[in-house]
């Protein structure tokens, strides 16, 4: 224990965490390495005395520098962000396809090219024979609903 009680021990973990932050980049390590040497002035001035008060410190004092970093990084440093559509089905309602596999008559499926795939479809009741187009009106699980294009 008393090499946790010794400033050079430290200092020497500072300088070893500032090195594989060259190699590990993030910015954790140096914090750490900034509270090894936070800890090692506290013990050079007598202030911290038992191993417990020396470890208690690190923590504490790595903690809040990694939270002041990461607000300050978070705040000047912001790149950019845009939140795209989260609802695929808004994307593909109204979208034009073309029928593969005939569709209905009443609720049988067929299949449509969307997408450069083919899609299982239900139709509204009517027919829709091969090679016309209809329209996208909803999704039910992976099948497109399709009506008859206008």
């Amino acid at each position: 224990m008393e090499l946790l009680l010794s400033p050079q021990t430290w200092i020497i973990v500072a300088v070893v965490l500032g090195v594989a932050e060259l190699f590990v980049p993030g910015g954790i390590l140096f914090n750490l390495g900034l509270a090894s040497l936070i800890v090692s002035l506290g013990l050079h001035f007598n202030i911290l005395d038992t191993w417990m008060l020396t470890l208690t410190v690190w923590f504490i004092s790595a903690s809040i520098l990694l939270f002041a970093f990461s607000f300050f990084s978070n705040r000047f440093f912001k790149g950019e962000e845009s939140i795209d559509n989260v609802y695929e089905e808004l994307d593909i309602f109204g979208k034009d396809v073309v029928v593969v596999e005939k569709i209905g008559p009443g609720n049988n499926a067929g299949r449509v090219s969307f997408q450069g795939s083919t899609w299982s479809a239900l139709g509204d009741g009517s027919e829709l024979n091969i090679g016309e187009h209809a329209k996208v009106v909803c999704t039910d699980n992976i099948s497109l609903i399709v009506e008859p294009q206008k």
